[in-house]
């Protein structure tokens, strides 16, 4: 569609140079005489406004018009009318800008060690399930990731980071001491009681990187044999 001030200008040009009579050209390009004789008033102000939307924009692409003008009345102390400025910011097209997308920043993911022996590096994580009373309960599973044996299976409401160092022990007593424990940066993981038991034991703790849940990819891969087991044997709720 053909804005006004475009067919103005149309209107003008035939005027100048085809002499057609300022009756007939507003006639052929649908203006009014008023609007033919119209002179834009205030021009110069109108380019210090699109000369400071076009810098704002360019220092703030995530902007807006409202941010713009919020900018401009607040913080430069223009008091301009919001019309006048929106009415000039889509002149310059400004509200047709692609805003840039947010690309979030990710660390190279780590491989997936395997280990060459037996209590070299076992890896621990939680499942949730739900009773047939429909109440919640939580899994604490420990695997050794040398040959994938399950090494513990313990079942609660709550396991907190005691019941962690607990099992952990009764694993100890007939299994051995693992060198490394790898786990998510889940809570009860993180706990300085944790950090004390694997300091006072000389066992190391090896998390995995955030949003990485392909470097604990053996323990994984057991809740989901444990899951498959329980479905295999007709079990859908405890």
């Amino acid at each position: 569609m053909v804005k006004p001030s475009q067919r103005r200008e149309m209107a003008r040009w035939a005027v100048e140079t085809k002499a057609v009579s300022i009756r007939a050209a507003c006639a052929s390009f649908v203006i009014s005489t008023t609007c033919y004789r119209y002179v834009a008033k205030l021009d110069a102000e109108n380019a210090q406004i699109a000369d400071s939307l076009l810098q704002l924009t360019e220092t703030h692409r995530n902007w807006g018009f409202g941010l713009c003008f919020l900018h401009l009345r607040n913080v430069k102390k223009k008091h301009w009318n919001h019309k006048r400025v929106y009415r000039i910011y889509c002149d310059l097209e400004l509200n047709l800008r692609i805003k840039p997308k947010k690309r979030l920043e990710r660390e190279t993911p780590e491989p997936l060690a395997v280990p060459a022996a037996k209590n070299e590096t076992w890896s621990m994580d939680f499942m949730h399930d739900q009773l047939a009373d429909g109440r919640s309960i939580r899994l604490f599973n420990v695997i050794d990731d040398f040959n994938r044996e399950g090494l513990g299976i313990e079942v609660d409401f709550s396991l907190p980071a005691e019941r962690v160092i607990r099992s952990l022990n009764q694993i100890i007593e007939w299994r051995g001491k693992p060198k490394r424990i790898r786990s998510d940066n889940g809570p009860e993981y993180i706990s300085h009681i944790l950090k004390n038991w694997a300091e006072q034991q000389s066992i190391e703790f090896a998390y995995i990187q955030p949003s990485n849940p392909q470097q604990n990819a053996y323990i994984e891969r057991y809740n989901i044999w444990t899951i498959c087991t329980r479905s295999a044997f007709g079990i859908s709720k405890y």
